[in-house]
């Protein structure tokens, strides 16, 4: 089941002043200028929500390609623990574009995104059920669609 909206705002507010807010807050020594930051933030949040849930593909996609780099600065590949994916966050990344970098994940990465195990993602690429990359591993797409099928939505929405 998709998460809600409310479900969504918490985490991002709860990410975001974990990975941006402390960190400025002690860097500032407690200036009352990073409390004022954190109202604009869950503010802004309802927003993100509303397009991650809501907004056209395009809008998704940039939403998330703009928190996802915000929140996970990295030089290397978004790689976030497998946990991540069955998050409020992850489920909606899932649900919405797949991976937003990744042209293909590895059988564990599509497990943690539809909540089975590695052999149920091995029995599913078997059955034709999830597309296999021809590299190597499964193709997010078929895992975006996968989840649209079980909860009865069109594929590639």
């Amino acid at each position: 089941m998709p998460p809600t909206h409310g479900q969504l705002v918490e985490q991002l507010v709860r990410t975001i002043d974990i990975r941006l807010l402390d960190p400025l807050e002690i860097l500032l020594d407690g200036h009352d200028a990073v409390e004022a930051l954190r109202t604009v933030v869950r503010i802004r949040a309802g927003s993100w929500a509303q397009r991650l849930l809501d907004g056209d593909d395009e809008t998704a996609l940039g939403t998330v390609l703009r928190i996802v780099s915000t929140l996970h600065p990295d030089d290397g590949p978004f790689e976030p623990p497998l946990d991540w994916w069955r998050s409020p966050l992850g489920q909606v990344v899932v649900r919405r574009v797949g991976h937003p970098t990744a042209p293909s994940i590895s059988y564990a990465v599509a497990g943690a995104m539809l909540g089975i195990s590695r052999q149920g993602v091995h029995d599913l690429v078997s059955r034709g059920k999830l597309i296999r990359h021809p590299e190597g591993g499964v193709l997010p797409s078929s895992v975006r669609d996968r989840l649209h099928q079980q909860e009865g939505r069109p594929t590639g929405a």
